[in-house]
């Protein structure tokens, strides 16, 4: 399992934090550690899924996100 912190743009509520908790949770391959307003962590199977896949799924939600800059190169 690889780690991947996003920055998400257009949360402004717990209705928002919990539509992109539930986009996450939906995926097989990837476990959720925390959702908060703008930001998220997330571990992820990299033999099934890559990085874009759990960005996409919570620009299907219907915010921006993007992975943020890991301060350790070897998280991500």
């Amino acid at each position: 399992m690889k780690s991947l912190s996003l920055t998400i743009d257009g949360m402004s509520c717990g209705h928002c934090v919990s539509a992109v908790r539930r986009a996450l949770e939906e995926m097989k391959a990837v476990q959720v550690e925390s959702v908060d307003i703008g930001h998220a962590s997330v571990r992820y199977d990299p033999g099934a899924l890559g990085p874009e896949q759990v960005l996409a799924a919570v620009r299907d939600a219907g915010y921006q996100a993007t992975a943020a800059e890991p301060s350790d190169p070897s998280v991500v």
